[in-house]
């Protein structure tokens, strides 16, 4: 039928915006030959949980190490982001760390061992630019909470989710020059998208602590978490980024895709393949029973 023939034309016209993947065989990249390597250094996990509501967690979890990525928790990740490109019925994915802290980058213990290694360390740049990339191609509205402190490959991280919600006394922090190092998970690229050329070169330059309130200030953050001195009825982070994200994720799943490859085509393609995008994904949802429904209930001016 026309919606079957639409998604096809969507899938094979734009697979690969859609799939994310930046590097892939001939560009000398193998999956497979880097995650054999980077399971050589375990700890640590990322964890997902996939809730009723459409709206997933998933979980930076390695505390004693401040929540860095052990080369294992890299491949974890990935993994986790395969499962939540295959969500049929998500609309929304909250990526935090563990422990009131959101995450410290790289593990120092499997970065001093592939220092030894131009070539290893370039193909774990690949795979983490890869996956981070795919994260923020998912049909799905995430936003990264951030509670504790985000520095280096954990504020690249910030950077591949949609929004990032902000805790009081959070910093997001680009520390990579003191490693003597930029940013190698896309952080950089995507920094200047969020923020522009000139508050990127100043977050990367002068290695900026990024406060809630200057994260508002220069776009970085979407908003600040509440304190309420109540500790009874306070809402935990979790909670609240929880509410802030259905604001944008209520309606029925094939819906809240469909907004998300919109955006994405827009942000992502030149104008006029973003604009035949757009057409077709109009079209895959053109006639669908959410549209039907709504054309029945007449509630486009509720």
């Amino acid at each position: 039928n026309k919606r079957l023939l639409l998604s096809e034309t969507l899938t094979e016209r734009f697979k690969c915006l859609y799939s994310g993947s930046v590097y892939s065989s001939i560009h000398g990249f193998s999956q497979e030959e880097i995650k054999e390597k980077l399971l050589a250094f375990p700890g640590g996990s990322i964890d997902l949980l996939k809730q009723d509501s459409g709206i997933a967690v998933l979980t930076i979890n390695n505390p004693p190490r401040m929540n860095a990525f052990s080369g294992a928790m890299m491949v974890d990740l990935e993994e986790k982001v395969t499962q939540l490109e295959n969500w049929t019925d998500g609309k929304g994915v909250i990526v935090q760390g563990a422990a009131q802290t959101f995450c410290s980058g790289s593990d120092l213990n499997a970065v001093r061992a592939m220092s030894n290694s131009q070539v290893d360390g370039m193909k774990m740049c690949m795979f983490m630019q890869n996956t981070l990339t795919r994260l923020l191609r998912l049909p799905l509205i995430s936003v990264a909470l951030v509670e504790g402190n985000a520095l280096g490959g954990g504020a690249e991280l910030t950077t591949a989710c949609d929004f990032r919600l902000m805790a009081s006394g959070s910093v997001i922090q680009f520390v990579h020059k003191h490693m003597g190092l930029v940013p190698g998970w896309g952080g950089a690229a995507r920094l200047v998208t969020l923020v522009g050329s000139r508050n990127a070169l100043k977050l990367l330059g002068g290695a900026v602590k990024v406060d809630s309130e200057l994260g508002v200030h220069i776009g970085l953050a979407d908003g600040v978490l509440k304190v309420d001195l109540d500790a009874a009825r306070a809402e935990t982070g979790l909670q609240q980024a929880e509410s802030w994200l259905s604001q944008y994720t209520k309606g029925p799943a094939p819906v809240i895709k469909a907004v998300k490859k919109v955006v994405l085509s827009g942000r992502e393609l030149s104008l006029s393949d973003a604009l035949r995008t757009e057409k077709d994904i109009f079209g895959s949802v053109w006639g669908g029973p959410a549209n039907l429904q709504a054309l029945a209930s007449k509630s486009k001016h509720k």
